[in-house]
């Protein structure tokens, strides 16, 4: 396959980027989307043509959520349910123009090139999405009785991997389906509910103050996460937020 890639370029936080152009030959459909940035970077060093294009990427195995590329207009590409590293090339067509974006939005300032800073999710997370009363060893956990459905609901919260798609697709940048998930994940188990006044609290409270938009329910989110994330759980986190206030 012979491609003609577009890729934003920006030197550091505080410069003007521009989209640059470059061409790849020979790439094999079986090849990852990642694979063909590591073949374009390895062509850019030995020809000598630019700086290599920086990216993020670490597991490449979906699971880790770092490879947040915005490629033709969607978050992680054409493919449903899958992060950049598990989209391969047999999604493009031979002689394609492929557009390659870092995630579009304000609490992600772009670092360099492709790579944005998502530190703002973490900020979250300390605002309240953990359990910090003492449950005892594997064990003692093991003991208490949950129902499986909330176990499942649980966990299915819990496959978040904070990627961050969720912004980038939604139209105001609202991260409520990554909050959601977080504080959906303890709000079924019973180890999570003594802090679930503070939780939902603290982490809506968070995410105003950095700067992510209101949800409207379009629903982008859902569509675009690599997990398939519920917006059932968004509803969850207006119940615990609301009963949060009201008590």
């Amino acid at each position: 396959m012979d491609l003609t890639l577009k890729i934003w370029r920006q030197k550091n936080a505080n410069s003007k980027g521009k989209f640059e152009t470059y061409k790849v030959k020979d790439i094999s459909p079986d090849s990852s989307f990642l694979e063909m940035l590591d073949i374009l970077n390895q062509q850019l060093i030995d020809d000598e043509i630019a700086t290599p294009v920086c990216f993020d990427h670490d597991c490449r195995e979906g699971i880790c959520g770092m490879c947040s590329l915005y490629i033709n207009g969607r978050p992680h590409g054409p493919d449903s349910a899958i992060t950049v590293c598990q989209l391969h090339m047999r999604k493009f067509n031979d002689g394609d123009t492929i557009t390659i974006e870092p995630w579009r939005a304000k609490p992600f300032p772009v670092i360099k090139d492709l790579v944005v800073d998502r530190s703002s999710f973490d900020r979250i997370i300390e605002a309240g999405g953990y359990v910090s009363v003492n449950t005892g060893g594997v064990p003692d956990a093991n003991a208490i009785p949950i129902q499986k459905e909330n176990a499942d609901i649980a966990m299915d919260a819990a496959a978040c991997i904070g990627c961050g798609a969720c912004v980038a697709a939604c139209k105001n940048a609202s991260a409520m389906l990554f909050v959601a998930a977080k504080v959906s994940q303890f709000a079924n188990l019973p180890q999570g509910r003594v802090e679930a006044k503070e939780r939902a609290k603290n982490m809506v409270a968070k995410m105003d103050e950095l700067g992510f938009g209101n949800c409207t329910n379009t629903g982008a989110c859902e569509v675009e996460c690599p997990k398939e994330i519920s917006l059932s759980h968004i509803a969850r986190l207006n119940r615990e937020f609301y009963a949060a206030k009201m008590s």
